[in-house]
């Protein structure tokens, strides 16, 4: 088998990779480019394409088919995206377009299902618990998403709604979702969950990460509520995780993975919910980093 090609679509950025092959997943080259996704449906085709043939003409390489990572699932009946927090893409006929645009068949799952089965294979989880039953890839960003990995292999489910847990039901103070509830876990611990109650509490708008910055400082007592607001609702949204599925381990994706404090007092908050006197579970952070999920549609 020849390279292989992925693109890991996102709510701010497009990523492509293209890798060797299968046995040997080194990246030939990565690209980014901006989603740009409040300028439509039609928009993201077209970055898309753009983003394919840059790489094409740095590489000499051109692709024969294309896996495609994304927000939401490709419903199994009407074969239209759903569930997809870019909204635009919501009721699109996603894989369909983009094949006749490209002219190569293209194979979409959940991005959050890419980004575990590439750590669950290859990255983080199977470097500290080779053979690992089950993992449980969490996407802690803009969103609030998940996969599950069973035996090395994405669990879709009979919705194509496997590992969604962004979308259970934790509190009602995290108001409305774009998904028409209100209260999901996304909305709570999400980085725009987390700064909008910033923002309630002190009319500021800030970068989530100048919010962590100050909470770490003890310097600003809102940004220390957000802080302990995300550990105490991680710990309980994430503990109905593993009394469900019992994941062997957790890989925690996403602009929030990167957040020292989940691992620590996120983990500690988890065991006071999980049904057993003890926490087993290993948490770890990607080994692919941010990039797992463009790994992972390659690899599709």
């Amino acid at each position: 088998m020849g390279p292989l090609w992925g693109i890991d679509l996102g709510g701010t950025k497009i990523e492509g990779i293209i890798l060797e092959d299968s046995e040997n997943p080194v990246a030939l080259r990565r690209l980014r480019v901006p989603t740009e996704a409040d300028q439509g449906y039609e928009h993201i085709i077209e970055q898309i394409a753009k983003l394919i043939e840059t790489l094409a003409a740095e590489t000499g390489i051109r692709p024969s088919q294309l896996g495609i990572g994304h927000p939401g699932t490709l419903d199994p009946k009407s074969g239209l995206i759903k569930n997809a927090n870019t909204t635009c893409l919501n009721g699109q006929p996603f894989n369909t377009d983009l094949e006749a645009v490209l002219g190569i068949p293209v194979k979409l799952a959940n991005d959050a299902n890419c980004f575990a089965v590439a750590e669950a294979n290859i990255g983080a989880a199977h470097e500290v618990c080779p053979g690992a039953e089950v993992v449980f890839g969490v996407i802690m960003g803009t969103g609030v998403g998940g996969g599950v990995v069973v035996r090395g292999k994405v669990i879709n489910g009979r919705h194509g709604i496997g590992g969604e847990w962004g979308h259970n039901f934790l509190d009602t103070s995290g108001g409305p979702c774009y998904c028409g509830r209100i209260g999901c876990v996304e909305t709570l611990i999400s980085g725009p969950g987390l700064q909008r109650y910033y923002t309630s509490l002190t009319g500021v708008e800030l970068p989530l990460k100048e919010i962590i910055r100050r909470a770490r400082a003890y310097e600003d007592t809102a940004a220390e509520a957000t802080m302990q607001r995300m550990i105490q609702f991680f710990g309980k949204g994430i503990a109905t995780v593993i009394n469900t599925i019992d994941p062997d381990v957790i890989v925690i994706g996403g602009g929030l993975g990167q957040i020292d404090e989940l691992y620590t007092d996120g983990v500690a908050e988890a065991s006071k919910w999980v049904f057993n006197p003890r926490l087993e579970t290993i948490f770890v952070k990607p080994k692919l980093g941010d990039s797992a999920g463009v790994y992972g549609a390659a690899l599709l």
